[in-house]
Formats: structure tokens, C-alpha cells, sequence
């Protein structure tokens, strides 16, 4: 939700006549998508990555503030924990070799915060959720300073009426409350762009919903919480719940809950946004001056800042983006199932991976997705949260064969998902080197059967089995971990123990 808020109060009208704001935005969208005025496709990809910071002994470090007062640089910004920051890249063609020139922007860019972050005796960590943290970190005083974290806490909490309940079920058990939605700063992604012209975007849309088991299973890297080893990715159902608005009876009615996978494949774009208004009331009704419908007949393009701002507080694992560059509107899609790192190469291994198998899916004539119920792929999305790259997935069967099959992760990768990946990367223009570079890491994975997840599981067990206890133990995976990710070499590659 990147968008300024200053405000601290509201009265009872301003939901009101911010649902009125709301349906007048997506009257506008409506016309906008009537009249075709959306960008030509230009086949740009962005990114940007959140970080942790820790100190020297692996702990979280609360200094984001001055670290970023240390990078000095627009392309770093504070994220929700004092522990936090997010870095941005600017968008890219998705051509040629586009994943080495990102390789060299992100390492140096990178090297160099990670150099500032030394400066007040920190370090920049690349993971999904910060092995380390205890639950005494992640509170409201250890939010970051700025109006719109502390007006969505309080906003959150106001609708749910309660305490927030974490009970993740995994390996262990963990049962928590808080008093906040700090918890939900303990998951650190890699958010992946696209843009699409409306007549695109629900197939590039469906097929991102049906290509989120497959990636989380290849880059699951958040195993832990708290202390305990929950899921493999546990960045999923620990966002669910810090951010969930429902108290229990509102949950048990069928209520969605704001961070959503979603209930169905689309036709539209609109629909999502429509779907944004139906289900989900304001967060944040802060209204703007623009009157869209006078800024269209004006012939001008409305920034529809009500709009972005609602689908801003709805955590779609893959969200429809609104935005007007240079008086054009533009729509894309941003990805936000994978966790950050661990290394560089392994983010590219999985943004690559990502890129070409969405457009595969897309391209093709009877697409994948009028072949599996949405049901399944939203199982799937949850199997490989809960098991990562042990996880077996529903996909549709090969050629003439009706129905599904439950298969390996790793096998469906390898035998089904890595071609299709590396011929949609070939209709991007991606170069073969870039191509087959990065797609190896995913193979490499599925034969090894080791990502960021299994990676942290099996050097925590190893440090208990040398006689570590369970704080003593975590920190060491964490430091060596980030000795590790200093060597630049991709996750499968690295030695297990800690």
C-alpha cells in the first residue's frame, strides 16, 4: 500500500461518501476500458524486494531509519517494521538480457545499502521471515514512524474488534495474539510487475493464480516463526491473519478475509476491482478532489485515487494495478507470492521462472486454467505453502487424457513447467543465455530438492543435533545464512551445515 496517508480520524459519514468516491472511480475505469485509452503493450516487467535488517549476532536490527538515511537513495524505502526496508527497480523491457542486467543492478545496489547498513553495525538479509524474530519484536512500538502504517493498524484493529490470533499448524504448533498488526512485517516478498493491455489481463491473470503452487514450492524460504518451524512458507498464513478484519463469527459466516487468493478464474479486469467494492469495506476512506467522470469529459485521464488506495488495503496474492504514467493508463499485474532471497541469483532464478511460464500459459489455446477448477489451484497454492518443494500439485493431465493428476512438485517442474517457462521466455525475447542461466537454478532445485525452506529446516536440525538449543541454534542458521548469501552462489548449491 504505497500511497501517502495523512490522516488520524474519521467521522461516520466518510465511509459514505467514500463509497460513493469508490463507485464513481469504477464508473471511470468502465469507460476508460470502453474506450480502449489503456498503454499499447511495451512488454515491461518491475520488481521490488523487502528486506530485513539484523545485527552481527543474526537478530533483527530496529534502524531503518537511519540505514536509509545512510543509502541516501529514492530507490530504498521504509516497509512496515523498524527491521524493514523495500527496495525498487525500475521497470524493464522483458528482452535480450534482461535478468544479467537486473543481476548487475541488484548486486551492486544491494552491496552498496548493505555497506551503509555496516555503518550502524547492520546487515541487509534477503529471507522471507527473519529466523531470529520473537514475538517481543514484532509489537506496535517497533512499527516504522509514518502516518499510514499507524493509521492501518489502527484501522485494522478497529474492524476486528479484538486481538489478532495467530494459530499456524505446521511442523510445530504456534499459537500467538497481538495487540497490533506488527506481525504481519515479519514477511519480506519479491513483488513481480507486468504489464498488460485489458484485453490480456485476465488470461495473464489466470494464468499467475494457477502458477502460484509451482512457484512457492520452487522458492518457499520462510520456515520459521517465532521460534517454531511452521510451514515452509509461513509467510502465507501469517499475513492472512495479522491482516484479517474478521473477528471469529465473521470468519465462520464465509466472509473473505482481505489477504485473498481469490474464488474464481476471470474474464475481466474489472471484475477484480468490482469485486473490491462488493466485498470489502474501507480501510482508509480518505477522499480525493478528483471528480473522474468531470476529468473524462474534460478528455483527460482520472488518477481514480479512491480506487487505488481501496485495492492498496486488499492483499491479493496477485493484485490488479491501476496507474497513469504521462496521462496514459496502464493496468498490470503484481505477483506477490514469492518470498525475498535468498540470493540474488535465486530471486532471478524465480522472477525468470515466473515471467516465461505465465506467458506460456497465457499463449496457450486451450489454456491450463479451463482445465483444472479453481479450487484446485488455490489447494495447490496451499500444499506448497504447507510442504514446499516436497509438495505434490493437481495439474491437468498431458495431451487427449481428461481429468487431473497429482504429481511431485519437482517432477511437474521438471518434466512439464521448466519447458513451457523457457518457451514463453523465448516469446518474451529473452536471450538463451538469460534463459537457460536462470531456469537451470529451477532445475537444479527440483534435483537436489533443496530451496531456501529445506535449506534453513535441515541446517536448524543439524545445529540442535550438535547441541545447540532452539534460540542458539536459529541464530547460528541465520548467520550462516547470510555468510552464504554473501558467496553469491544460488541456495542448492550450499553446504547444510550451520
Amino acid at each position: 500500500m504505497g500511497e501517502k496517508v495523512v490522516a488520524d480520524r474519521f467521522d461516520l459519514s466518510d465511509r459514505q461518501r467514500y463509497r460513493q468516491k469508490l463507485r464513481k472511480c469504477l464508473q471511470g475505469l468502465a469507460q476508460l476500458l470502453e474506450e480502449k485509452r489503456f498503454d499499447r503493450p511495451r512488454n515491461l516487467m518491475g520488481l521490488e524486494i523487502e528486506l530485513n535488517l539484523a545485527d552481527a549476532a543474526g537478530q533483527p536490527l530496529m534502524m531503518n531509519a537511519e540505514v536509509l538515511e545512510h543509502i541516501a537513495s529514492r530507490d530504498f524505502q521504509t516497509e512496515l517494521g523498524q527491521f524493514n526496508l523495500e527496495v525498487n527497480i525500475v521497470p524493464h523491457a522483458l528482452e535480450g538480457r534482461v535478468f544479467d542486467q537486473l543481476d548487475e543492478e541488484l548486486r551492486t545496489g544491494l552491496a552498496y545499502a548493505d555497506r551503509q547498513a555496516q555503518e550502524v553495525a547492520g546487515r541487509i538479509v534477503m529471507i522471507g521471515i527473519l529466523p531470529t524474530l520473537s514475538a517481543g519484536d514484532l509489537t506496535l512500538a517497533n512499527l516504522t514512524a509514518v502516518d499510514r502504517y499507524t493509521l492501518l493498524n489502527d484501522q485494522i484493529m478497529a474492524s476486528r474488534g479484538e486481538e489478532v490470533v495467530l494459530d499456524i499448524d505446521g511442523v510445530e504448533h504456534l499459537t500467538r495474539t497481538s495487540a497490533s498488526i506488527a506481525p504481519e512485517a515479519a514477511c519480506t516478498s519479491v513483488q513481480l510487475h507486468l504489464q498488460v493491455t485489458p484485453a490480456r489481463f485476465a488470461d495473464v491473470w489466470n494464468a499467475a493464480q494457477l502458477a502460484c503452487g509451482p512457484q512457492i514450492a520452487m522458492g518457499a524460504n520462510s520456515p520459521f516463526l517465532f521460534g517454531h518451524e511452521l510451514w515452509r512458507e509461513s509467510r502465507a498464513p501469517l499475513f492472512l491473519q495479522a491482516t484479517d478484519t474478521r473477528p471469529p463469527e465473521l470468519s465462520a459466516q464465509g466472509v473473505r478475509p482481505r489477504t485473498w487468493f481469490g474464488e474464481r478464474w476471470i474474464a475481466s479486469a474489472y471484475e477484480l476491482f468490482e469485486e473490491n467494492l462488493r466485498y470489502f469495506p474501507s480501510l482508509l476512506p480518505i477522499c480525493d478532489d478528483e471528480d473522474p467522470q468531470r476529468v473524462l469529459d474534460a478528455g483527460g485521464t482520472p488518477a481514480l485515487p479512491e480506487l487505488v488506495l481501496h485495492n492498496g488495503t486488499i492483499y491479493r496474492w496477485n493484485r490488479p494495478v491501476y496507474g497513469v504514467v504521462d496521462g496514459v493508463p496502464h493496468l498490470r499485474v503484481e505477483n506477490r507470492v514469492l518470498p525475498a532471497g535468498p540470493t540474488v541469483t535465486d530471486v532471478l532464478a524465480n522472477t525468470a521462472f515466473y515471467y516465461g511460464l505465465v506467458r506460456a500459459l497465457a499463449d496457450e489455446q486451450r489454456p491450463a486454467w479451463t482445465r483444472i477448477p479453481f479450487a484446485d489451484a488455490a489447494r495447490n497454492f496451499d500444499a506448497a505453502c504447507r510442504y514446499g518443494i516436497d509438495a505434490e500439485l493437481w495439474w491437468p493431465r498431458g495431451g487427449r487424457t481428461p481429468g487431473l493428476a497429482r504429481v511431485p512438485a519437482t517432477r511437474l517442474v521438471q518434466d512439464q513447467l521448466l519447458p513451457l517457462a523457457a518457451a514463453g521466455l523465448d516469446a518474451w525475447g529473452v536471450e538463451a543465455a538469460d534463459r537457460d542461466r536462470y531456469l537451470s537454478v529451477i532445475e537444479e532445485r527440483c534435483r537436489w530438492r533443496v530451496n531456501g525452506a529445506s535449506w534453513q529446516a535441515t541446517a536448524y536440525r543439524r545445529a540442535v543435533d550438535s547441541g545447540l538449543d532452539r534460540e542458539k541454534a536459529l541464530a547460528a542458521v541465520t548467520r550462516r545464512y547470510c555468510e552464504l548469501v554473501a558467496t553469491g552462489e544460488p541456495v542448492h548449491t550450499w553446504p547444510h551445515g550451520p
